[in-house]
């Protein structure tokens, strides 16, 4: 599997550690549901990249949930945090939006979904940790412009359109910055309540190809 998976690695770095350039993300130890549905969507439309969407339009969904779970299964380390430039206050308003949200502007915590730790919750919500700024900056602003979407209700969507550009900024420098924990793997659900209905990575429908 590893010696298919060149392709991948081909721009998702050796062993899907992620890119140099700061634009390609891990896929190493991301968990198998979010990568599964990360494949569907750019094989659907739901997120557009040609060239991720040309890769995978043949594959079946069997294929892309073997390709899922090899990357999932890697235990290779995290790069140290990259220096970015960014102000005291763009940093602490990075903290207070990841940590604890802004109630007064209907932004929850992004901890409040993507784990205390930001190392994700299983099945299928993602870490935020070790991604390049430039990466998170991408993907925010996607969201943002509909170039990136999920299953209605598309949380991440509402989310990023109630950011400020200047709040998107601050999340991904702070995130950037942030020491990887010795645990790096997505944890089990807490059983607490999402602060929204969300989408993102529904069950599977049963429409194989």
């Amino acid at each position: 599997m590893a010696q298919r998976m060149l392709a991948c690695t081909a721009c998702h770095g050796p062993q899907g550690r992620a890119a140099a350039d700061g634009y390609y993300p891990r896929l190493a130890g991301k968990p198998a549901d979010y990568l599964y549905h990360q494949l569907l969507n750019f094989r659907e439309g739901r997120r557009v990249y040609p060239l991720m969407a040309q890769m995978v339009d043949p594959l079946s969904d069997a294929y892309l949930l073997e390709i899922a779970e090899h990357f999932a299964g890697l235990e290779v380390p995290y790069p140290a945090p990259a220096p970015v430039n960014a102000t005291r206050q763009e940093m602490q308003r990075g903290e207070q939006l990841v940590l604890r949200g802004d109630a007064a502007r209907g932004l929850p915590a992004c901890a409040a979904c993507h784990g205390s730790a930001l190392t994700g919750v299983l099945p299928a919500t993602p870490g935020l940790l070790g991604l390049p700024r430039d990466y998170l900056n991408a993907q925010l602003g996607a969201w943002r412009t509909g170039l990136r979407k999920a299953h209605m209700p598309d949380c991440m969507a509402d989310i990023a359109r109630r950011l400020a550009p200047e709040d998107i900024a601050a999340v991904s420098a702070w995130l950037a910055t942030q020491r990887i924990p010795t645990n790096t793997h997505a944890v089990a659900p807490s059983g607490m309540p999402l602060p929204q209905r969300c989408g993102s990575a529904p069950p599977p429908t049963g429409n194989r190809r």
